[in-house]
């Protein structure tokens, strides 16, 4: 139990610093709630050399201590493909991030039994433009404008495991206006089971849920989201890892 508490001060520290958002978007909110002392989801956000900021909501394969391995690996070559390549275009930084995994776990070898990988969305603020850009790998984008909520569905591929080395990963350009809300998110939550019925709470549960909330603050929208959970679960065991990130423009 000690060795895995350190281990969370680990991967705790290799997470981004939230004040690299906040300094930029203050109006935003981060829910991550690990099924174990580690993850297997991370959050990860970082400042390009252009001014754009990134951001990014990721899923790995397992929870617990391999799921943290695996953000670990996720975590070092977003890191790599945005500081020190220097890409800053959603579809080309998740290509990176592809190979990069694939590389790094050797599953391009003739013999590898790994199958390890992740789901992710990607989200890049261009402020002075007012847009942004996305790109996901099966984990899409909501955002919300003038009482709609919107969907950008992901590219239905994962990062690494038995993804070819040369898959794309579409990328879609949006105009932002003031007051829209944007959230990225892993599947965690819409996975809980509870309820009356000891049911899963489901995606289309979660959309009504941040739909009703949206106008609510962003530090209102995160803590109505964990007692909805917490409330949900019950006595249940929380199934995976959760983490649902929004911002508010």
């Amino acid at each position: 139990t000690d060795s895995i508490n350190y281990a969370k001060q680990i991967q705790r520290a290799r997470l981004s610093n939230p004040s690299i958002i906040l300094n930029h978007l203050p109006d935003a909110f981060g829910l991550y709630k690990p099924k174990d002392v580690v993850s297997g989801d991370f959050y990860w956000f970082a400042e390009h050399e252009s001014g754009k900021l990134l951001m990014a909501a990721a899923d790995c394969t397992g929870h617990g201590i391999p799921g943290a391995f695996m953000s670990l690996i996720g975590i070092d070559e977003l890191n790599h493909a945005v500081l020190e390549k220097r890409l800053c275009d959603a579809s080309a930084i998740l290509s990176s991030l592809n190979k990069g995994v694939k590389k790094a776990l050797r599953q391009n070898e003739e013999n590898s039994m790994s199958r390890d990988g992740m789901d992710i969305a990607l989200i890049i603020f261009d402020l002075k433009n007012n847009t942004i850009e996305y790109a996901g790998a099966n984990r899409p984008l909501y955002y919300i404008r003038e009482n709609t909520l919107n969907e950008i569905p992901p590219t239905k591929a994962a990062i690494g495991g038995t993804t070819s080395n040369d898959q794309e990963f579409k990328s879609h350009v949006r105009e932002i206006k003031k007051n829209d809300m944007i959230y990225v998110f892993t599947d965690g939550f819409a996975d809980q089971f509870g309820g009356e019925h000891g049911k899963k709470i489901n995606t289309k549960s979660l959309k009504d849920l941040l739909f009703k909330n949206h106008t609510a603050s962003s530090q209102q929208q995160k803590e109505i989201l964990e007692n909805e959970f917490v409330t949900w679960k019950g006595s249940k065991e929380q199934v995976d890892d959760v983490t649902i990130m929004g911002i508010k423009l």
